[in-house]
């Protein structure tokens, strides 16, 4: 197709990303009169409509949808000869897009980040915190390099890479200290706080607790695992937070902490990234630097006091 450019395919795919003009120019960088006009473009070039315009958003039309298949395809392929390229250079440069899971991030990525900053000086990190899900479909759409979450992903796409196992722990008011620690049946009973829903991390303390979401009355929800804990500490309930953000969160509340007796409830945290990427061995080194963080993160957790 003469005239076809990258920059239609990726235009039109942050179009369909964000179903909003506006939106998609801001996260293109351009204004949003140009990308519609990279849009009427590429739609005159096939000589049929790609989305349907609405007041507020767009819709992909059936040509669109079948469009953007194929476009994601060439821009992932596009991303890994570029890959390919990297691969070649030496030690790894350049940019790194990592997501990162919020109930890990802010416990790791600043210690990550400098740990890369000097073993892999000619890196250029850019992270990205989100969501389990949201990073997983950025990564199979090539727009993440790759992603820390919790494991198992479960998706064949995907090269898991172990970093980390860590246990959850109890955070309960301080007028509770003294009290036995309960057992996950003695937790149904509690006012359990959790995370909203789309954390993975809520799931797997819902596994545990044996709690299921027909039990509404005793659940409440927080947007982080600062705001559970500050709730514990007013008297609100109980809640179960991962050992690394011990250190951090438990620093100024006024709260408890008591670890559960073996087997514990525990996390595994892995680096993900897809099967097909050329820079697969470069990304194994980047996850032995991180692993070494985390592991020296889960010594200071364990010197939390109980």
């Amino acid at each position: 197709m003469i005239g076809l450019t990258l920059k239609h395919l990726r235009y039109f795919d942050a179009l369909a990303r964000h179903a909003h003009f506006g939106r998609a120019a801001d996260a293109c960088g351009i204004s949003q009169p140009a990308l519609s006009v990279q849009i009427k473009e590429l739609e005159a070039m096939l000589g049929s409509p790609l989305v349907e315009r609405g007041s507020r958003n767009i819709r992909l039309t059936s040509l669109g949808t079948a469009f953007l298949d194929r476009a994601r395809k060439i821009l992932v392929q596009v991303g890994e000869l570029d890959d390919l390229a990297r691969s070649a250079m030496g030690p790894l440069a350049g940019q790194l897009r990592l997501g990162i899971i919020p109930t890990v991030a802010p416990y790791l990525l600043p210690q990550v980040m400098a740990a890369l900053s000097t073993q892999l000086p000619t890196l250029e990190l850019y992270p990205r915190e989100s969501v389990t899900r949201s990073l997983i479909a950025d990564l199979l759409d090539s727009r993440l390099d790759a992603a820390i979450v919790a494991l198992p992903i479960s998706e064949p796409a995907l090269q898991e890479f172990a970093l980390f196992k860590e246990d959850f722990v109890l955070v309960r008011p301080v007028s509770e200290a003294d009290k036995p620690v309960p057992s996950p049946e003695k937790l149904q009973d509690m006012r359990l706080l959790l995370l909203e829903e789309g954390h993975c991390f809520r799931d797997q303390a819902l596994s545990f607790c044996e709690v299921s979401t027909t039990k509404p009355r005793y659940l409440m929800e927080g947007s982080s695992l600062s705001t559970l804990v500050q709730m514990v500490g007013a008297g609100m309930g109980v809640t179960l937070i991962p050992e690394m953000a011990l250190p951090l969160e438990t620093r100024q509340a006024q709260v408890s902490i008591a670890r559960f007796t073996p087997p514990s409830p525990a996390r595994s945290i892995g680096m993900v990234w897809r099967k097909t990427n050329p820079l697969a061995e470069k990304l194994m080194e980047v996850g032995a630097i991180v692993r070494q963080v985390g592991d020296t993160q889960r010594k200071c957790a364990d010197a939390a006091p109980a």
